[in-house]
């Protein structure tokens, strides 16, 4: 899970991929449909101790064509060493992978996005040797999403859309949206949302805004703030040894006594998936053993 802003800009690329589309029809570049996404090293350095890392690699297998990579940067204000620092990250990444290169730089203001768009060129006697293109994604090209129907079915997105308006007027409407969407999403993505923008908004006035927000949500209607009794005690951390303690927190809300064995049954599962799927179930049960019911090649506790 994010620590900071700058984290949050790059790793939602990697934890929630599905925002890729929708950020590159912004930037009008066509995304394939249908696509593996894959986190690759970040570390681009080739001798010590200069150290070089770029902030996030991911590697498109698209259906339709050829793989390619997109390295995406962070860039929250201007920086003279980023001229050289960028073309230097192009070149390696394509050199090492023998892949087509994209750069894609996310800024939350309107200075910097400028900045960042380029072109910066490296040459002599007026030859140009090359010439970084970045794209760059920021407040005046990424449509903020200000309605909760839409911030339901596209929450990640809505969530990177509250982050990088984070500072413009429009960013407590998308934060309003994201809220009055909560309930409506399903409880993996509801812990993640609410996490994600408590790290990554920290205490900015967006910040204080979101933690305002969820402390009215009841997630489940009737039973209390359990959204906030969950992300905001650090109880889910987004995989499955955190959405354990997510499950257990929501029983003990819930008031559902859990056995020792299905304590450690639940705490020693190691997949995500099952994990999450107990997670939903455990808004419902009515014994904690019920979250185990039609899971496939295990028993069902007595």
């Amino acid at each position: 899970m994010v620590t900071s802003a700058h984290e949050g800009m790059h790793r939602v690329f990697e934890e929630r991929p599905e925002i890729l589309a929708p950020v590159f029809e912004a930037l009008g570049i066509a995304f394939p449909e249908k696509a593996a996404t894959y986190a690759i090293t970040a570390d681009v350095t080739e001798t010590r101790p200069l150290a070089r890392h770029v902030d996030t690699v991911l590697r498109i297998e698209p259906s339709d064509g050829d793989d390619f990579l997109l390295a995406v940067e962070a860039q929250e204000r201007r920086d003279k060493d980023k001229s050289a620092s960028w073309a230097y990250y192009v070149a390696y990444l394509q050199s090492k992978y023998r892949l087509p290169v994209l750069l894609l730089v996310v800024c939350r203001d309107r200075p910097t996005a400028k900045w960042a768009t380029g072109p910066f060129e490296c040459g002599a006697r007026g030859w140009t040797a090359q010439r970084t293109y970045p794209l760059v994604v920021g407040p005046d090209n990424l449509p903020p999403i200000t309605d909760a129907r839409t911030a339901t079915e596209k929450p990640a997105m809505a969530a990177f859309s509250a982050l990088t308006h984070a500072n413009t007027p429009v960013g407590d409407a998308i934060l309003d949206a994201l809220g009055k969407a909560l309930p409506k999403m399903n409880a993996h993505a509801a812990l993640y949302i609410g996490q994600f923008l408590d790290s990554a908004l920290g205490t900015t006035p967006a910040g204080d805004k979101w933690r305002n927000i969820v402390s009215f949500v009841n997630f489940f209607p009737g039973r209390g703030t359990l959204l906030e009794r969950t992300f905001l005690e650090g109880e889910a951390k987004g995989e499955a040894r955190g959405e354990a303690k997510g499950v257990l927190r929501v029983l003990k809300v819930r008031g559902i006594a859990v056995s020792d064995e299905a304590r450690e049954r639940i705490t020693a599962c190691t997949e995500p998936a099952r994990v999450s799927e107990w997670l939903d179930r455990a808004e419902t049960v009515e014994r904690a053993e019920d979250l185990f019911a039609d899971t496939p090649d295990t028993p069902e506790l007595p």
